[in-house]
Order: C-alpha cells, then sequence, then structure tokens
C-alpha cells in the first residue's frame, strides 16, 4: 500500500494513544545555582565559569546516565571550551539563583557521540513520585500543588525526568505509608497509581536526621525494579540526589550508542495515522528509516540491541508478537510484460527479527 493511502486510512481511525512517554523540552537547557551576580568583573567571570562547567557535567549525565562520562578523554576539548556546544548564556532569578546555559542540540549530540557515548533521546517515561518526608515536623505525603513539590520538580527537571506527583488527598496517604513505600511488593502503590497514567512508579521515604537528610527509595518500569538509599544535605539536595540515581539506573535502558549495534528490521502492526507518528518520536534514538507498509503493517529498519527496543516500545503499550504468530515470508513478484502472469521469485522479503502490535 502506498503511503498516501495509508495516511488516509490513519485519518479515518484516530485513537487514543496508549503511550504515556513524554518529549522533554528544554533538554539541553541546564540551569546551575550561583552565589550572587557580583559586580566585580573578575569574580563575576570566575563564577560563571565554574557554573559552565557544572552545566556541561549535568548536561552529560542527562544525556547519558553515566557519572563518568563527563571526564572522560573523549570530551576533553569540550571541557577545556564548553563554547563549542553552547548556544547562549542568561541569569534565572530562581529562587535559587542560578546560571542559564542553552547548549546547541546538534552540536552537543555530535560531540557526545564523537567521543563514543551512548545518547538517551528526549521521548522518555513519564514517573508517578510517591515522596513521603519525616522531619522533625512530621510525616507528609508531597502532592502535586503544596510548596514541598518545588525542589523535586527542580530536581527532575535538573536530572531531565519526566516527574509526576499525585494528589495527595486521603485516600492517598492512608495508602501510601512508610512500610508500602519501602516494601519490595508495589501493588498496593500500584492500584493507587492508575489514575495518573505514568510509564513509572517511583517510592520514596525521606528521613531527616541529626540535620541530614537521607532516603531510600523504589522504581518499578514495566518488569523491572530498582532501588538504592541516597543522602543529601537538605531536601533540595536529597532530590537531587534521588532522581540522579534514578537516571542512572534508567538511562542504560534507552541510551544508544551510534554504530555499536547491528540492523535489525522491526515491524509494527495495527498502525494508524497518529500511532505513525508517536512511533516516529519513539524510534528517534534508534535511527529508524521506513522500509515498506503493508495495509496496518510497518517495517522500519532500525539500529538498537533488542533489548532497548522492547524497553522504548513499552512506553506506548505495545506487545511483542509471540514467535508462534508469526506468518511465513511473503514472496516477492518480479515485474513480467503485459499479459504475462507474473513469475513468482526465489527470494522473499527480509523476515523482520522484532514484530511489535499495538
Amino acid at each position: 500500500m502506498r503511503l498516501c493511502k495509508f495516511f488516509f486510512v490513519g485519518c479515518l481511525s484516530l485513537v487514543s494513544l496508549a503511550s504515556h512517554a513524554e518529549t522533554l523540552n528544554g533538554l539541553y537547557q541546564v540551569l546551575e545555582p550561583v552565589s550572587s551576580q557580583t559586580p566585580d568583573e573578575r569574580a563575576q567571570a570566575t563564577q560563571r565559569a565554574q557554573a559552565t562547567q557544572r552545566a556541561l557535567e549535568t548536561l552529560v549525565i542527562r544525556l547519558t546516565g553515566d557519572a563518568k562520562a563527563a571526564k572522560g578523554p573523549g570530551l576533553a576539548a569540550i571541557r577545556k571550551d564548553p563554547q563549542q556546544i553552547i548556544s547562549q548564556y542568561g541569569y534565572d532569578a530562581g529562587p535559587p539563583e542560578s546560571l542559564q546555559v542553552d547548549f546547541d542540540p546538534v552540536s552537543t549530540d555530535r560531540a557526545l557521540r564523537e567521543a563514543g557515548l551512548a545518547l538517551w533521546g528526549s521521548n522518555r517515561p513519564s514517573i508517578l513520585g510517591w515522596w513521603l518526608s519525616d522531619s522533625t515536623e512530621g510525616s507528609s505525603l508531597v502532592g502535586d500543588g503544596q510548596a514541598a513539590a518545588q525542589p523535586l520538580r527542580r530536581a527532575a527537571q535538573h536530572r531531565g525526568l519526566p516527574l509526576r506527583l499525585p494528589l495527595g488527598d486521603l485516600d492517598e496517604q492512608i495508602v501510601a505509608t512508610a512500610p508500602n513505600l519501602e516494601s519490595a511488593d508495589p501493588a498496593p502503590l500500584r492500584s493507587a497509581s492508575e489514575r495518573y497514567g505514568a510509564d513509572a512508579m517511583l517510592a520514596v521515604h525521606a528521613r531527616e536526621e541529626g540535620g541530614q537528610w537521607q532516603a531510600k527509595w523504589r522504581l518499578w518500569l514495566g518488569d523491572k525494579a530498582e532501588q538504592g538509599t541516597v543522602q543529601g544535605a537538605d531536601s533540595a539536595a536529597l532530590a537531587d540526589a534521588v532522581l540522579l540515581a534514578v537516571s542512572e539506573r534508567l538511562a542504560p535502558r534507552f541510551a544508544v550508542k551510534a554504530g555499536a549495534t547491528s540492523e535489525q528490521l522491526l515491524e509494527v502492526q495495527g498502525m494508524t495515522l497518529e500511532r505513525y507518528a508517536a512511533l516516529g518520536h519513539l524510534l528517534e534514538p534508534f535511527g529508524a528509516q521506513l522500509q515498506r507498509v503493508d495495509g496496518s503493517r510497518i517495517v522500519y529498519r532500525v539500529n538498537g540491541s533488542a533489548d532497548q527496543l522492547r524497553t522504548q516500545l513499552s512506553l506506548a503499550k505495545l506487545q511483542e508478537v509471540p514467535a508462534g504468530e508469526v506468518p511465513a515470508p511473503a514472496p516477492v513478484q518480479q515485474p513480467t510484460a503485459e499479459g504475462a502472469q507474473p513469475a513468482l521469485a526465489p527470494q522473499v522479503e527480509p523476515t523482520p527479527q522484532l514484530r511489535f502490535r499495538w
């Protein structure tokens, strides 16, 4: 079927996607706190240079999930002269007062790939954060719209994660107890999370002890779980530490290294026009190239591991087609003279290694 016909059919049958992954805006914009805009030009230049180096490190971690990548030999030239990948500076009044550094996406990605780093694109899983804080003032669940939510949102933006927060109503406060947040069983929280439609679920139990903060966290995405403990000087530092740890655990599932994986064919069934657009965003990190369209089936050539593709496509709730349901390859017909019977060629269309359906 021609692409135009495929689009026409798609226009007649638009449906609401089950995908909740979010495309992050401002992924290449970094805010780094500064003490003040001192009137002394030399001190101001030094302060800006230090903040720029921190911003570069933050961006590299945000795009790779690798805390050591920014200090690797492949980025030595960029560390020496970050201006190569910076488009503009500015100041944000905050709080906290920060230097705003806008990095150029094209030159940044090129520099990181030339350094041999795997990159995590802007399409990322949405995370619902259940955050319970125990302090000298008592215990409270951080809900959307509360003042206590602002440090969490800043930390999520800083680490490049789409964070959502629950409303924090009475029913949710009953569920989001310390035992449930620290439990390896996500069932109680998962039931309360359904109405928010996020891809992943994060449970954090934070405590203030002796002027220091520490937290136990658990993350569930699909059938995989992660956990850890972090510390921070204050609640804002703790939030940043938690989300940094989450980013470092998630990035390897999605980050793709250019040229590091072999090409393979991916077939997706049940396509519509709206799904075509969503699928295109999901497959951007894999250098997807459209190969053919057959009715509601579409085939792409992609670069990426099977596990990474499975994880990425799970964000759109696609299901992998079992091997037993895979049809036999279709023979390719060779063109013949007018009026003659078409002859079947001995070759067949390349068989997709991965098959999924909506």
